[in-house]
């Protein structure tokens, strides 16, 4: 029966050479084989290989982190280490702040060592030091019970464009070579002692759009170049000690250029608390300061005067006439004199 069934199946396999060699293949890898190991005919199995769109992902893959860290490694090496700071604002901020005093300790980062690299790009290590590509570009500084002056030095910020040292106890003149600081849109040195002129060479420091130095005594004339600001916005010299009149440029000047004296850009709150500065906004020098009551006592006191200077002389004419009268000796010839009726 075994027969039978192989006989009937060995034909089928026959017809078919795929399976004649499948079948041939597996009778060589038997054990009791002539041949046990596999033929080259048919190969040992190996793990798959990855495919080509894989490599080709992990490859695209690898070649953007070698550029990002080749690109990373450039920048390092061509970036300019930091750098000390420009020696003008170097020499600007020590000199400043040897002649401040800080009795608050408003100021503690302010030391020695900072002020050779107070600027990393735009990042200041100063308290109040604003910075601009590695300079000082803005110094505010206001309401910290500051004490000490104002020193010349301070021109040596050649890029600084605003000056804010109001609300503290600064004291001495407002140096003129402020007038260097040729980049200065902002100069606030309000709420002080200051004392002195205020600079004519500020009208150097052309970009200027706020003066404000009010509450201070500033005594003197306002300086007449000061009008030739045509960007000047905001002027405030109130409550100072200044005299003299109110340059006309400034006014009378709108947006650059004169105008007439009701569009004035300035106004009188600009300048009261000065008492001997006169002119427009102010009242003029003629009236000002002169009450009714002061007008009519003037008048009056001027009659009193006259009228008491008169009196005096009445009484001296008949005093010297009265002498000339009885004097020894002219009884007679004032007789001859007189006609005889």
């Amino acid at each position: 029966m075994t027969g039978l069934e192989g006989r009937l199946y060995l034909p089928s396999l026959r017809a078919s050479p795929a399976a004649t060699q499948l079948d041939q293949a597996n009778v060589a890898c038997l054990p009791g084989s002539p041949s046990h190991a596999p033929t080259s005919t048919v190969a040992p199995r190996s793990p798959p290989a990855p495919s080509f769109p894989l490599h080709r992902s992990q490859m695209s893959h690898h070649h953007h982190l070698a550029a990002v860290a080749t690109i990373a490694a450039a920048l390092f090496l061509l970036s300019p280490p930091p750098c000390a700071a420009d020696p003008d604002d170097e020499r600007c901020l020590s000199h400043l702040h040897q002649s401040l005093t800080d009795p608050s300790g408003e100021l503690k980062n302010w030391t020695k060592a900072s002020f050779s690299a107070p600027c990393e790009g735009f990042f200041s290590h100063l308290q109040g030091v604003t910075c601009n590509n590695g300079r000082v570009y803005k110094l505010a500084l206001p309401g910290l019970s500051l004490g000490g002056t104002i020193p010349p030095e301070l021109s040596n910020c050649t890029n600084l464009q605003s000056l804010d040292l109001s609300a503290n106890t600064l004291s001495g003149a407002i140096p003129p070579e402020l007038s260097a600081l040729l980049n200065l849109a902002v100069l606030n040195l309000s709420g002080n002692a200051l004392s002195g002129a205020i600079p004519r060479e500020l009208a150097s420091c052309a970009y200027l759009n706020v003066i404000d130095l009010h509450g201070n005594q500033l005594s003197g004339p306002i300086p007449d170049e000061l009008g030739l600001l045509v960007r000047l916005s905001t002027f405030d010299v109130s409550y100072n000690r200044l005299s003299g009149p109110i340059p006309v440029l400034l006014a009378n000047r709108t947006g650059g250029g004169t105008a007439a004296v009701g569009t004035a850009r300035f106004n009188a709150s600009s300048f009261v608390g000065n008492k001997n500065l006169y002119g427009y906004p102010l009242p003029p020098m003629r009236t000002r300061g002169l009450s009714v009551l002061a007008i009519v006592g003037i008048g009056l006191g001027s009659g009193l005067l006259s009228l008491v200077l008169s009196f005096s002389a009445v009484c001296l004419w008949l005093r010297t006439t009265d002498r000339t009268a009885t004097t020894p000796g002219e009884e007679g010839k004032i007789s001859q004199l007189m006609p005889d009726y």
